[in-house]
């Protein structure tokens, strides 16, 4: 495997994808003529629509054939009501087994700010109807995202994607990546799944390192009947994060791969195709590198910036183990120059520069970065981080936020007590606090020019809502961080009971200067809605993850005026 040029990808991925224009009609070359018998196939996973523009939409069914033949195909159409009494787009396009049967068209030269019900079907057969929309242009007066992160199947049932599909004043959804797992039976948050009836298929219980591997886990997840229900009511706009390859995932490597498991990039590229296949997503541009980020600009409102900071431009993460000394110390020191070093890349040179230009020639309302990572600075008093019992860990937060509380009201501290709250580290080296110059660089290129930023993020399981300051102090922008749909959070790392969790939550942005609000132990999704004078957030949490049953809980909001 040539590490420097592991896999053409446009032609792996493009060569699946069908183009309908105006002028094309039909989306196929393979495509039978007129009204042929179209034999059954099997629409074994719902429908799907994502990567919308102001003209053009991603339409996705995966269809198998039922006479078990490796080829086949299906028809489609689009139309602006769901009678399909005047369809304004058809066609016939082909599913083949070496696409795993999925399929994509990419209806183009679309009007703008249109909404859509679309669906395939055979002679015999139809797949259920979906609705999509293409993106307004000009003035645009409100957009309003649904925001997800981290989805793991064995752990629960996937009640925020069903909440989110029920309400309709969602738009599109941002899915910030870990879309799925590729932990075996045994592993991360598989403790209960056979009790509440989601263990893995026969055949994939082990750890994902193949196509084959990814392929099978993808039609697991997308059999949940809430993702199923999602995909066919919004569409969606998607990247990845680390779990769609390895945990902890970076240029070269993942701390979730060893020399026992194969190639990195043969992995590496199984996984992406996989991604490719199954999410309602274009195909990457360029040969040579799997470019996922992109832009998507809604009017005069909102810039989109869709970013990766895990796969093409990541240097390995720094570990804090590395830093411990023989005597039971830490060497600051080192530690602070290595974190800030200026060379050290989270997005890579292509895509800073890519991001730099794009923010550059957008004046619009609000930009965003939808993006895995919390950006916020995570700064925990050192004495947290290096308490080694996980479960003494609530007892010695509760001391140090006593403390501060002492030190709100005006009393004198001692000098060691002072040191206890000053003496902080980042505590999560695999976020933006482990590439603290080019976070520093990504914040200036908005705040020089007196852009409102608002960034997104996922990756923690948790909700968070943060202040974005520079090295200086000041406010730059916002960010705010969507909980898991039902990877386990804080509360499972630490052990806590719902009441400590909560404890702890609000415990959290007295000691670090930055965080204005989370909830570490709740399972859910966030709603952003843009308008021309703020911008509106709440975090929604679903009470159950168990089974299907369940009821939405929106805990908290925040407004950001810009």
């Amino acid at each position: 495997m040539d590490r420097r040029q592991f896999i053409k990808l446009s032609s792996l991925f493009g060569g699946g994808i069908a183009i309908s224009t105006q002028l094309s009609g039909c989306a196929s070359p393979f495509a039978p003529d007129g009204d042929d018998y179209v034999p059954a196939a099997t629409f074994t996973h719902g429908v799907a629509s994502g990567d919308p523009t102001t003209n053009s939409i991603i339409l996705w069914t995966r269809a198998v054939p039922e006479d078990n033949n490796s080829s086949g195909y299906v028809r489609w159409q689009l139309a602006t009501s769901a009678d399909f009494a005047k369809p304004i787009r058809s066609g016939v396009v082909k599913t083949e087994r070496s696409r795993d049967f999925t399929v994509k068209v990419d209806v183009r030269d679309l009007p703008a700010g249109q909404r859509y019900y679309y669906r395939f079907y055979t002679s015999e057969t139809r797949s259920p109807t979906g609705q999509t929309l293409t993106l307004n242009s000009g003035v645009v007066d409100r957009v309003k995202f649904g925001v997800f992160s981290c989805a793991n199947f064995p752990a629960g049932y996937f009640n925020a994607y069903d909440a989110a599909a029920k309400d309709e004043s969602i738009d599109v959804v941002l899915h910030l990546g870990d879309y799925i797992y590729e932990y075996p039976q045994g592993g991360y948050a598989t403790a209960n799944a056979d009790a509440i009836g989601r263990s893995f298929v026969p055949g994939n219980e082990g750890e994902l390192l193949n196509l084959n591997d990814y392929r099978t886990r993808y039609a697991q997840y997308r059999g949940d009947k809430g993702l199923q229900l999602l995909h066919q009511r919004k569409p969606f706009i998607a990247v990845w994060d680390d779990h769609e390859v390895a945990n902890d995932t970076y240029m070269s490597g993942a701390q979730n791969h060893n020399e026992g498991e194969g190639d990195f990039f043969g992995r590496r590229t199984a996984a992406i195709q996989a991604y490719y296949e199954w999410l309602p997503i274009r195909p990457p541009m360029g040969d040579e590198s799997p470019q996922i980020y992109r832009y998507f600009e809604f009017g005069n409102l909102v810039s989109l910036y869709m970013l990766d900071t895990r796969i093409i431009g990541r240097e390995k993460q720094l570990s804090l183990g590395d830093y411990k000394q023989a005597n039971g110390g830490f060497d600051f020191n080192t530690f602070q120059r290595d974190v800030s070093d200026p060379n050290r890349t989270l997005l890579g040179t292509e895509q800073l520069n890519w991001l730099k230009n794009k923010a550059s020639s957008s004046n619009n309302r609000w930009h965003v970065l939808g993006q895995q990572i919390l950006m916020g600075k995570m700064h925990y008093p050192a004495e947290i981080i290096a308490t080694s019992d996980r479960s003494a860990v609530p007892g010695v937060i509760a001391g140090l936020v006593e403390l501060k509380q002492k030190q709100l009201a005006g009393h004198a501290l001692t000098a060691a007590e002072q040191q206890r709250l000053q003496m902080k580290i980042p505590y999560n080296l695999d976020a933006w606090d482990g590439y603290a110059a080019e976070r520093e660089k990504v914040l200036n290129m908005f705040s020089k020019n007196g852009k409102s930023l608002v960034v997104l993020a996922g990756d923690t399981h948790n909700g968070w809502a943060n202040t974005l300051t520079d090295k200086s102090g000041n406010t730059v922008a916002v960010e705010y961080g969507t909980p898991g749909v039902s990877s386990p959070g804080f509360e499972d790392y630490l052990g806590l009971t719902d009441e400590q969790a909560e404890d702890l939550a609000r415990a959290l942005p007295l000691l670090i200067e930055d965080v204005k609000y989370c909830n570490l132990h709740q399972r859910g999704y966030m709603s952003v809605e843009f308008t021309l004078g703020q911008v509106n957030t709440a975090w929604h949490y679903v009470s159950n993850i168990k089974n299907t049953q369940y009821t939405v809980l929106t805990k908290h909001r925040e407004q950001f005026v810009g």
